[in-house]
């Protein structure tokens, strides 16, 4: 997203009030703003805290001589590689889907060749109107993309659709919009987080995955516009602008669901942390110390869960000479002592294309955290050491390792 150019256009409305927020979630992911007006929005959210937080002039008026006397809307039109059009009140939507031209920023969306994200908010009675709904259909018949409205109490009382989506999720919208492209027309299979292992009515074997590497790799896929499914184990992380998620508890669950998805998918990355064991007889009802003697341990037969990582490798039908495999398979292995040895040791007995190894040891990276720092190692014996980087950042790097092995050739 650095350096990539938004253009939001705000409309008249209470939800502009998440403008300046979502002026600096756009900010902070690198992109550059520059924000136009309509009369009525200029009510409800100052200009000058817009000025501030992009650097750059708050467009308003298409009759000014200070911003009209280079033909500004068209030169801001150019400039914009996505329009944001935050809130996108009924009135705005249906002059964008008449056409109209009156004012500034409506003659910017007729002029401009970028893609256009609204984000309607307004009451919920004007949202599920049929002339609402109609000026909505006939702008996504135009291409114009839609983020929400969501579900919840509005501002004027009522409960029901016409929330503006929050700010994060517009710029997670926004990036995925700007995206490479790299991936497009590419299925793609994720796994993340930690399976869950049933012991008896309350309690469970996990671990400490928080699956923040798997949606970051999840999210960077889509943004490449690859089309992403998402097996998640428990987590509490939202699901990735772009991506359909499938939710599973154990390691069996998550088998199943991976027998499922992986048919026609190009790459396969494996990140979650799949439990090697589960209980031999887990209990219906909660296990009471009462039950058991005096001082008496509580000793828990295990049974040891299906490799998925290595059955899927296993099922791929050999590649052709100077092919890709299909699917190209990522692993990911967490170690807590000799990290290159032992990666390279599940690469081998895996049969995966890419390992991802990080030492959980490391303080700042591996489990729950925000950053990670890994080593690539590849089936052909290369090693890519990578610092201690933000999840998403790794998730990038990965995906550029995935794309060269895709090539024809390499």
């Amino acid at each position: 997203m650095n350096g990539r150019r938004v253009l939001l256009v705000v409309g008249g409305g209470i939800a502009a009030y998440k403008v300046p927020e979502l002026v600096r979630a756009l900010r902070q992911a690198g992109c550059q703003v520059r924000c136009a007006l309509t009369e009525a929005a200029a009510a409800f959210v100052s200009p000058l805290v817009l000025q501030s937080l992009t650097g750059q002039p708050v467009c308003r008026s298409l009759l000014s001589a200070g911003e009209e006397g280079q033909i500004g809307h068209i030169e801001l039109a150019d400039w914009a590689e996505l329009v944001l059009i935050a809130p996108a009140s009924a009135d705005l939507l249906a002059r964008m889907a008449g056409g109209h031209a009156g004012d500034l920023p409506t003659a910017v969306l007729l002029a401009t060749r970028a893609p256009l994200l609204a984000a309607p908010a307004m009451n919920v009675n004007m949202w599920e109107h049929p002339a609402t709904q109609a000026n909505v259909a006939l702008l996504r018949e135009r291409g114009v993309r839609f983020a929400g409205p969501e579900s919840g109490e509005l501002a004027c009382g009522w409960q029901g659709s016409g929330r503006m989506s929050e700010p994060g999720a517009l710029a997670a919208q926004a990036a995925l919009l700007l995206g490479t492209r790299s991936l497009a027309g590419a299925r793609v299979l994720v796994t993340a987080g930690g399976t869950r292992e049933r012991l008896d009515a309350v309690r469970v074997l996990a671990n400490r995955s928080s699956g923040k590497m798997g949606f970051a790799v999840a999210a960077e896929a889509a943004r490449r516009g690859a089309e992403v499914v998402l097996v998640a184990a428990p987590c509490a992380l939202p699901t990735p602008a772009g991506v359909r998620r499938v939710d599973v508890e154990s390691a069996l669950e998550m088998r199943e669901a991976v027998r499922a998805e992986a048919p026609g998918a190009a790459v396969v990355v494996m990140s979650a942390a799949v439990a090697d064991f589960r209980p031999a007889r887990p209990q219906s009802h909660k296990i009471k110390k009462e039950e058991l003697a005096e001082d008496a341990g509580l000793h828990i037969e295990l049974l040891r869960n299906p490799d998925i990582l290595a059955e899927l490798c296993a099922a791929r039908p050999a590649a052709a000479p100077g092919a890709p495999p299909v699917p190209i398979v990522v692993g990911f292995a967490a170690e807590s002592r000799d990290l290159l040895a032992a990666a390279r040791r599940k690469l081998a007995r895996k049969g995966c294309d890419l390992l991802v190894a990080n030492d959980i040891r490391q303080p700042g990276g591996g489990f729950e955290s925000d950053e990670n720092a890994v080593v690539l190692l590849d089936a052909a014996g290369g090693a890519e050491e990578l610092p201690r980087l933000p999840k998403a950042e790794v998730a990038a790097h990965l995906w550029d390792r995935v794309e060269k092995l895709r090539e024809p050739g390499l």
